[in-house]
């Protein structure tokens, strides 16, 4: 039986990896980059994995913790070699593409780093970006490393609620403002 989709063989497989990771907004996890190449019927989890290996392996890709991120290398590949994907392969990625860029875009906005302290305690410092500059950077003492991490949960879940508590108790109650002019 002939293969199904436009990916026929390990190449097709590295230039449509290339493509959607030239086109992420930052590092993916695999899990993403295999939802991602799931566009076309030829995709598999086991050539995948192996494709991307060998691509980390020569400096295409680069892998940090969990994440994967396109090199200059790579791009210069992707460019170049672009034209031989399809154009509904292609489409289907850049459709696929911005859910996923969106999720990136906020998760590089919004940041929370735990840090455990000798005594037991952890300090929760918590970071919102907009796409120019800084809105809030706060640290909090939590009384454990659980607390702290209840507390990121509630802050990734709507970060702009906390932003918006802290601006109105610093606004104060109408009738100050009155008071000061």
């Amino acid at each position: 039986m002939p293969p199904i989709g436009f990916i026929q063989d390990d190449l097709d497989l590295k230039l449509l990896v290339l493509y959607i990771m030239d086109r992420a907004a930052g590092p993916i996890t695999f899990l993403q980059l295999f939802e991602l190449a799931l566009c076309d019927a030829g995709v598999d989890y086991f050539s995948l994995t192996q494709a991307v290996d060998h691509m980390v392996a020569t400096g295409q890709l680069t892998r940090e913790g969990d994440r994967y991120a396109i090199t200059d290398k790579g791009r210069r590949n992707s460019q170049i070699c672009e034209s031989s994907l399809p154009p509904s392969v292609r489409r289907h990625c850049d459709d696929n593409l911005i859910q996923v860029n969106d999720a990136l875009r906020r998760e590089s906005q919004v940041r929370t780093q735990i840090i455990d302290r000798e005594d037991g305690t952890a300090t929760l410092c918590l970071t919102l970006e907009d796409n120019t500059s800084p809105l809030l950077h706060v640290a909090l003492l939590a009384s454990a490393r659980e607390q702290a991490e209840r507390w990121a949960a509630v802050f990734h879940k709507d970060p702009s609620a906390l932003y918006m508590g802290i601006t109105r108790l610093l606004d104060g109650p109408e009738e100050t403002k009155e008071e000061i002019i």
